[in-house]
């Protein structure tokens, strides 16, 4: 019991922090960036932001991958048996490795613009006129990815949900009557 409960809580805490920093980052930081006072400020001040959120991700992924893996092996039985569970956790597994993607994208993009601490911007990811080119080129690709990891780890909360669902007592029942009866 001890194991499912430290699993689950790296999962939903690490799951927790990665979509919910990626989503203030969008909405807050990023934009707020441009109250900063000049282009160059902006540049500074969305880049230290995102500086210091980086290891704080790394550290949620990390925990979420790991609850993932110890809810994984603790539900294997069920992933066997019951009907739908399989599917599920291929379909979150993909969900996941597209979030990581689009995550891992993203920071690579990031540290182009970071290198160049105080690069002028409008916001965290609009470039002014004076952006160079490369930066620019990452600033308007993070525009996109600010938006799409929340979207799909806010997907894998709803899966996560209704994984929980499945493992109520009537749903199991359902799911291994449904398995045997397709055998």
């Amino acid at each position: 019991m001890l194991f499912n409960t430290v699993s689950r809580s790296m999962h939903d805490v690490g799951l927790a922090a990665w979509f919910g920093g990626t989503l203030a980052n969008a909405v807050a930081l990023n934009p707020a960036a441009a109250e900063a006072g000049n282009s160059r400020a902006a540049g500074a001040v969305a880049n230290a932001g995102w500086d210091r959120w980086t290891p704080v991700n790394a550290a949620a992924i990390g925990a979420h991958l790991i609850g993932s893996v110890g809810q994984l092996v603790s539900n294997s039985d069920r992933l066997a048996a019951q009907q739908g569970v399989a599917t599920m956790s291929l379909v979150k597994t993909g969900v996941t490795a597209a979030a990581l993607a689009a995550t891992g994208y993203s920071r690579m993009l990031g540290r182009k613009v970071s290198q160049q601490h105080a690069v002028p911007a409008a916001d965290g990811t609009t470039p002014t006129s004076e952006t160079p080119s490369d930066v620019a080129a990452a600033q308007k690709q993070l525009t996109a990815l600010q938006w799409a990891i929340p979207a799909l780890t806010g997907a894998l909360v709803v899966i996560s949900a209704f994984a929980g669902e499945q493992q109520r007592p009537g749903n199991v029942l359902s799911g291994l009557t449904r398995r045997l009866g397709a055998a």
